[in-house]
C-alpha cells in the first residue's frame, strides 16, 4: 500500500508541468505555436518564480501565456511580445534580464566575489604552509615525559 502511495506521489510530482499548456490554448499554426513556446521558456511565472509560465499551473502564467499567442497572431515578433510582456509586468518576468544598469551587479557580483575568495584562499593557504610550526601547548616538565612514556610503552 505505502509503495503505492509512494509512486503515486512521484509521479504526480514529475507530471505537473504536463498538464500546464492546456489544449484551448495552443495555435492551430505549428509555426506560431513553436515560437509561443520558445518565448514561454524564457518568461518566468510572476507567482511560481522557478518555473516558466510554459510549466506552469498558475493562473497568471495562463494568462501570459494566452496573451503571448495573441501578440503573435497580430503579427508581433518574438522580440516585440517580449518587450510588451516586460513592459507590462516588469523584468523581473525575464529568466535573463539584460546586462545593463542595476542588473550589472547581478550577472558580475557572483562570479567576482568567487575570484575574490579564490585569491583570499590562495594567499592563506600560502601563508599557512610558510609559517614556523609553534609547539600546540607548553613544554612538558621532564616529570611529564617520563610519564608520557612510560604510557606510550617506550
Amino acid at each position: 500500500m505505502l509503495k503505492k502511495f509512494v509512486l503515486t506521489f512521484i509521479f504526480l510530482i514529475f507530471a505537473g508541468p504536463i498538464f500546464a499548456v492546456q489544449p484551448d490554448e495552443v495555435l492551430k499554426d505549428p509555426t506560431l505555436e513553436a515560437r509561443a513556446r520558445e518565448i514561454s521558456k524564457v518568461l518566468r511565472c510572476p507567482v511560481c518564480q522557478g518555473e516558466n509560465i510554459d510549466d506552469s499551473n498558475a493562473e497568471v502564467s495562463r494568462d501570459l501565456r494566452l496573451l503571448v499567442r495573441e501578440r503573435l497572431q497580430a503579427g508581433d515578433t518574438d522580440s516585440q511580445v517580449i518587450d510588451y510582456i516586460t513592459a507590462r509586468y516588469g523584468e523581473y518576468v525575464l529568466f535573463e534580464p539584460e546586462k545593463k544598469g542595476a542588473n550589472l551587479l547581478l550577472w558580475y557580483l557572483g562570479p567576482g566575489v568567487l575570484i575574490l575568495a579564490l585569491i583570499g584562499g590562495f594567499f592563506y593557504v600560502r601563508a599557512r604552509r610558510s609559517a614556523p610550526e609553534t609547539p600546540t601547548g607548553p613544554a612538558l616538565s621532564a616529570e611529564e615525559e617520563k610519564r608520557l612514556k612510560e604510557l606510550m610503552g617506550e
